[in-house]
């Protein structure tokens, strides 16, 4: 079972091997893949019913005899393949997020995860996945991305999500199987509201270092004079909010 994110906002377009190979006609792929029996031997072929990208035939059996794979070397298998469950852990204040992003030159990142971080930057439209997980009753704090649109799935668990935006709020609950989104720039929330934990696939529209400002980032990077014309409230009372952790 795989869940799968595509970078396009118009409909997705796709073209399978057997739809190229029945939309050629029959003499130019005789004359391109040349088959013993040349176009007599194309013609043998046969379009079926049901899209066989999705149904596999009821004799696979007597079809298939070898379907073994000899692995490619490590350096190309590592440009396209990364190991998410079994990567490092990122624990913030209620929850763990585990990455499989792009780093700008590299920081942090193990010699694979190097050569996966660099493939995704050569590719204009490309993705940074994460698992986010929420732990009980826990909250992911507003935030948002200044250069990525953001998708999630959830996997368990359940939870409220928020959207915030510029005088109106737009709260929902989420469960397992659903689908949510949150445009670039768009401040959001996630948090947990079951007795176990809530844990979800997480798709970042972007192939550069994904940038991200925090509430408690923002909030408490502008100054405390700042704060008190804002809020009509004394400067010394912004003094009861924690510095931001690290």
């Amino acid at each position: 079972l795989f869940l799968l994110f595509f970078t396009t906002h118009e409909e997705l377009q796709t073209l399978d091997v057997d739809d190229a190979f029945f939309s050629t006609p029959e003499d130019i792929a005789a004359r391109a893949l040349k088959p013993q029996g040349g176009v007599n031997f194309i013609r043998t072929f046969k379009k079926q019913v049901e899209d066989q990208a999705i149904n596999l035939p009821p004799n696979l059996d007597e079809l298939v005899q070898n379907a073994t794979y000899v692995q490619s070397p490590d350096n190309l298998v590592w440009q396209y393949f990364y190991n998410l469950k079994g990567s490092a852990e990122y624990p913030f204040p209620g929850g763990i997020f585990q990455w499989a992003r792009y780093r700008i030159n590299g920081t942090g990142l193990n010699e694979t995860e190097k050569i996966f971080s660099e493939s995704l930057n050569k590719h204009e439209n490309t993705l940074t996945l994460a698992t986010l997980r929420i732990f009980s009753n826990e909250l992911g704090q507003p935030h948002f991305h200044f250069n990525a649109n953001e998708m999630g799935y959830v996997i368990s668990g359940c939870g409220q999500a928020g959207v915030i935006l510029s005088g109106v709020t737009t709260n929902f609950n989420i469960g397992i199987g659903d689908v949510i989104f949150f445009p670039v720039g768009t401040q959001h929330y996630i948090k947990s509201i079951c007795d176990e934990d809530l844990v979800l696939i997480l798709a970042y529209s972007t192939g550069n270092q994904l940038e991200t400002l925090r509430m408690n980032d923002y909030f408490r990077g502008t100054a405390d004079h700042i704060l008190a014309q804002l809020f009509f409230k004394k400067q010394t009372e912004f003094k009861k909010f924690p510095k931001s952790a690290k």
